[in-house]
């Protein structure tokens, strides 16, 4: 079972991390500034993806990271909110 975890959640921090890199990669090539955002929400997302995994798979007891990947995830979609709101044309 900890294989699987182990699979699962490194699929998922490699996939936002795919994504954040393909996003500020079409940020640089266009410079729109709703994929900045999008951009920046992935890179909390990541961040949120990785603590996950340290969370839940390499220190399963010792600590508690719940409210650092809640701050994470709640500041990328604040990052995308923003941008939708005020960057929409």
């Amino acid at each position: 079972m900890v294989t699987f975890e182990f699979i699962l959640y490194g699929f998922a921090v490699l996939t936002s991390l795919g994504c954040m890199l393909l996003l500020f990669r079409a940020y640089a090539a266009t410079a729109m500034r709703l994929l900045l955002w999008s951009a920046l929400c992935f890179v909390c997302l990541s961040i949120n993806n990785v603590l996950l995994f340290v969370d839940l798979v390499v220190l399963p007891t010792e600590v508690d990271l719940r409210p650092y990947r809640l701050f994470a995830a709640l500041a990328g979609l604040l990052f995308l909110l923003y941008g939708f709101i005020w960057e929409a044309e």
